[in-house]
């Protein structure tokens, strides 16, 4: 995955909050799912509280948003996204809104920013406060998603996948795909039914890896206004293999089977490794969100 060199990056996207304290009880609620949080606390018999999770509503005041200054300080062009960690992952923030703006202006609608927050060991939303252990997730009471960046060397660590840069962007795409149900209103589909093969939340999940798969698709299609390039100016086959491999890490059935040594679809929240791969592929191939329809 490479960045044009000479773009700009909006890091006006992007809260750094690493280094400072969060604090309380998590409570991430209102329809969001961390990637692996919840899972990890259904599947492998944990008390979710004991992991940062609890399945509450709006939970503990919004931590402020003064910032540590160091993505505004350090990333700036595309050139630093090729370099830094934390500046890919402002810039894969900034390729992904900057397409689904384009594509709600194109369906006649209106798209409504997300913040991404990048934080350390614990962080307050307004879901509550949230501790590393969730994974990434998204808030839908504050419209941020929210990342602990050493969860991408648990990717690779913990669950064994490949790791790389498109890894970390199917990730992040993944996140603003709840956004996108978010905006539209399919995350209100869930409701209580968060577990099971054929659960809202599968299906929700399942559709936030398609949603992930149309940015894909488009990321090196969609212009920038500013310069009338895209952003991110190639994607390769191993970058599209990482990504799927990725995806694959973090399926029920292989959590299932690496934690207890075997599979319960009835326990299921996310779906399984081949479903997630598929949908992701659904939407790579097609790059139409109409496609994406997991409810369906």
């Amino acid at each position: 995955m490479q960045f044009d060199d000479q773009a700009d990056l909006d890091t006006s996207q992007v809260q750094d909050r690493r280094g400072m304290s969060g604090g309380g009880k998590a409570a991430i609620g209102g329809g969001a799912v961390g990637l692996i949080g919840l899972v990890l606390a259904l599947l492998l018999g944990v008390d979710p509280a004991s992991v940062g999770l609890s399945d509450g509503g709006a939970g503990t005041t919004t931590a402020g948003t003064t910032t540590a200054n160091e993505v505004d300080d350090t990333c700036r062009t595309g050139a630093d996204a090729n370099r830094r960690q934390d500046c890919r992952i402002v810039g894969v923030v900034n390729s992904v809104q900057d397409f689904w703006r384009q594509e709600f202006t194109r369906r006649a609608g209106a798209y409504s920013p997300a913040q991404t927050v990048l934080f350390t060991n614990q962080v307050s939303t307004a879901c509550g406060a949230a501790s590393s252990a969730v994974g990434p997730f998204y808030c839908p009471g504050d419209r941020k998603a929210y990342f602990d960046l050493g969860f991408f060397n648990e990717l690779s660590t913990r669950f064994g996948a490949k790791g790389g840069p498109f890894a970390e962007a199917y990730v992040v795409a993944h996140e603003y795909g709840h956004h996108i149900q978010n905006l539209t209103g399919q995350m209100k589909k869930v409701g209580n039914d968060r577990q099971g093969a054929d659960s809202g939340s599968v299906k929700l999940e399942l559709q936030a890896d398609c949603y992930a798969g149309v940015w894909a698709y488009n990321a090196t299609r969609t212009p920038l206004a500013a310069t009338g390039r895209p952003l991110i100016t190639s994607l390769t086959d191993a970058d599209i293999a990482a990504g799927l491999d990725a995806a694959a890490a973090v399926g029920d059935d292989r959590i299932q089977q690496q934690a207890r040594g075997r599979v319960n679809p009835e326990s299921w929240t996310h779906g399984s490794s081949a479903q997630r791969q598929q949908w992701f592929t659904t939407g790579f191939r097609t790059g139409d969100m109409a496609k994406c329809n997991t409810f369906g």
